[in-house]
Parts: C-alpha cells; structure tokens; sequence
C-alpha cells in the first residue's frame, strides 16, 4: 500500500462513486423507527424488521428537506388523516447522498400516502379480526345507559379545549340538569395515547360504583394524529369495560377502532354532552307521560263511574239523593288523591336524584380537604430539612468543588475548600 487518503479525500471518492453509480431515484418500503423535525427539515430513522421474528435487519437515516417537506407533510395528511409519525410503514421515494463531513443518507423527495393507507387498515382490520375472534367486538355496545346517568367518568387532557366546552354544554344546558364529572387525565395524542387511557380505565375501574359511564374526549388537538386510538390492548380494554363508553374525539374523516367498539360514537366532546343532557331530557319526557297516562285513566275511571252513578241517580228514588251527593264527592275526592299521588311520585324521583347528587358532590369536597390538609403536612416536613437551617444553628457545610466533604482523607494537601457558613463563605487550604 503506497497511496495514502486523507479522510475528506477518502469521503470525496466515496461520495463520487455513490453519484455515478446510483444516480436514479429509488421507491423504498420501510418503517419509520424515528422522526423529528428541525428547521423545518425532516429526519427520519428507517427500519426493516423480520417478518417472523420481528427483530431488526436493516437501518438507514434518512432526511427530507425543507423545500420538500412542506408538500409532502401536507399531502401525507390529506391522504391518510394521519400525520407520519413512528411506527407507520411508508413507501418512499429517495436518492443516495454521502457528504464528506455528515457521511451516508437518503434524501426523501416524496411519501406516496395509500400506502400507507393500505397498511393501517391492515392493522385496523386485523384488531377488529381478533376482537371479533374473542368475543368483544359488541360488548361495550351490548351494556345499557343508565336511565339517570349523571355521574360521568372523562378521560381527557386537563388543557385540551374540548374538555372545557364538554363541562361547560352539561353545565348550561337548557333543562337545568345537574351532572357530576370528574376529569382522569392522560396523553390524547401522540405515542402516550394508548398507555395514558388504559391507566386512566383502570383508575376508573377502582372506584367503578361512583359513575354511570366513561366519556373519552378530545379536542384542541392536531385532528390527524389518531393512530393512538387504534391499538389493540386499548381496543380490548375499551371492549371489556363494564361502563358504557362514548368517544368523541373530534373527527370526521375516518372511524378509529375505539368508535367502533365504544357503547356510542360522537363527532365531539360538546356532541357527548348534548348526547347525554338528550338522553336524560328522553327520560324526562318518558316519566312525564307516565305521569299524564295514570292522571288521564284516573280521569276516565272517575269519569265513568260519574256516568254510571247518574244512570243509577235516575232509576233511585228521591229518598236516595243523599247517597249520590255522598257517593260523588268521594269520586272527587278519590280522583284528586289519586292525581295528586301520581305527581308526588315523579317529584319524590326527582328530588332523590338531586339528593343523591348533592351526596356525592360532599364526598368529593371532604375528599380534597383531607388531600389538601396532607399537602400542607409535607410541605412542614420539606421545610424542616432546608440545610439552611442548620447553618442558621450555627453549624457550617464543608464544600469541595460544590460537593460536600464527608472525610478529611479524600483531600491531599494543599486542597482548597470551602465553608459555607450562615452568612458567607470562607477559603482554606488542607496543610
């Protein structure tokens, strides 16, 4: 070996070979295993796995500029309502690149998005194939709604605007229904999706006997990044669970897995609120035509016996006339009893169900004073562990470059240190 390179003349030769040997442009299959955006340019870390064991057998960096990636950015989520994001299979169209100082990658020029579309619904139809072959598929749908259902469970982002407009449509609805919600927050977007609700159900779960059905909103959001709420353990946790669950998650394009499997499906959180102020309103109207059906068929019974009373009255001698009088002031009587108990019967449900209401808001107000008195507790126990408080007793902290000094022998002579003291500092040297 008589020549010797440079190592940016050695990366010139390369990346001069790349561009005569592979000067085309190549549609590539491939997994995105990571992806971030910086200055508007995209990076993008590929993968191929094996399909029998799953284990990685190809890597490559990848990187779309700018100029590019807006349009294709744009058009990815046009295509699929999903931005690309980890995880995802794309076909992409790429050109070899090795620069002399950044080395070896593939620069993006297009994403074709039904590919990618064909794949998610690959994985789509296999979640529900395997729901179906378990049994599950319906089981959420198959649970009935509480007649009185005013204890709501919402799984949500506590920042997310369609968690406030969800609690503000039950608070201002227009029949003065009082509903009880309690927020168990989690991740609504993004990878944290399916792990975030799940440990939110399982909260729910605990204290199950408290609510009368789950409510999933989303809202504020990106609208195209679902692909969370199409997983398998979601969908079976969803499935199984023992409350009815609405979702509104705020989308149009496309139906996620979890719509398909939850008790009941809505555009948005605020379409989940009129839902549930509908259904009550429902159950109201109902109780209400019971009301007037037992009043009307008093009515027509007392009516009738009013009827058949006369035809007697007529038949009856004079003598008798005291004994209609006395008979048809009973009726009235009785017809009046009977309307005025059919009434106090619904307002009796009525006032149990605000009753129950009032006992459970109770509970909840007492449970965060005992919350707020333990805060108050731990904040005592951190304060009387301030190291500053031992300098103010006249004790002092021995430093070593900013570490605290435990034993004199871990410092040779001619060490500087220093003594931190209630009010300064002061240098020495270990002789």
């Amino acid at each position: 070996m008589t020549k010797r390179y440079s190592l940016q003349q050695l990366n010139a030769l390369v990346r001069k070979n790349i561009e005569r040997t592979m000067p085309d442009e190549y549609w590539v299959e491939a997994e995105v295993a990571e992806l971030h955006e910086s200055g508007g340019h995209c990076y993008i870390d590929l993968i191929q796995k094996d399909a029998d064991t799953n284990t990685p057998v190809a890597r490559a960096s990848a990187r779309c500029w700018k100029s590019s990636w807006i349009i294709i950015k744009a058009n990815f989520v046009k295509g699929t309502g999903q931005q690309l994001a980890k995880g995802m299979k794309a076909l992409l169209r790429v050109y070899a690149q090795f620069h002399e100082n950044y080395g070896f990658s593939w620069i993006v020029t297009d994403i074709d998005p039904t590919y990618t579309v064909g794949d998610m619904a690959m994985k789509r139809a296999e979640i529900i194939r395997q729901l179906k072959a378990e049994g599950v598929f319906e089981a959420n749908r198959e649970l009935s709604l509480p007649l009185f259902a005013q204890r709501i469970a919402v799984i949500s982002s506590a920042t997310a605007a369609g968690y406030g407009d969800f609690c503000n449509q039950l608070a201002d609805n227009p029949y003065g229904y009082k509903f009880q919600t309690q927020l168990f927050a989690s991740i609504m977007q993004g990878e944290g999706v399916e792990q975030g609700v799940i440990e939110a159900l399982n909260k729910i779960f605990v204290q199950i006997d408290d609510f009368d059905c789950v409510v999933i909103a989303r809202g504020g959001g990106a609208t195209s990044d679902l692909s969370g709420f199409d997983t398998l353990q979601l969908a079976r946790n969803v499935a199984n669970f023992p409350l009815p669950i609405i979702t509104g998650i705020g989308h149009d394009r496309d139906e996620s897995v979890l719509d398909m499997i939850s008790f009941k499906r809505v555009k948005t959180p605020t379409a989940a609120a009129d839902f549930l102020i509908d259904h009550l309103h429902q159950v109201d109207i109902v109780l209400d035509d019971f009301a007037q059906r037992i009043t009307r068929y008093a009515t027509e019974k007392m009516n009738a016996e009013k009827l058949r009373m006369n035809h007697l009255a007529v038949r009856i001698p004079s003598l008798f006339a005291v004994v209609k009088t006395k008979q048809t002031a009973r009726l009235d009587a009785m017809m009046q009893k009977l309307e005025h108990r059919a009434r106090k019967k619904v307002d009796e449900g009525k006032v149990d169900t605000e009753r129950l209401q009032q006992r459970l808001l109770s509970a909840v107000n007492q449970k965060i004073i005992r919350e707020n008195h333990r805060i108050e507790i731990l904040q005592q126990k951190t304060q009387s562990l301030d190291p500053q408080l031992l300098l103010q007793r006249g004790y002092s902290i021995t430093l070593h470059n900013g570490h605290s000094v435990r034993d004199p022998k871990t410092l040779p002579p001619g060490t500087e240190i220093t003594t931190r003291l209630q009010k300064g500092t002061l240098k020495s040297v270990v002789s």
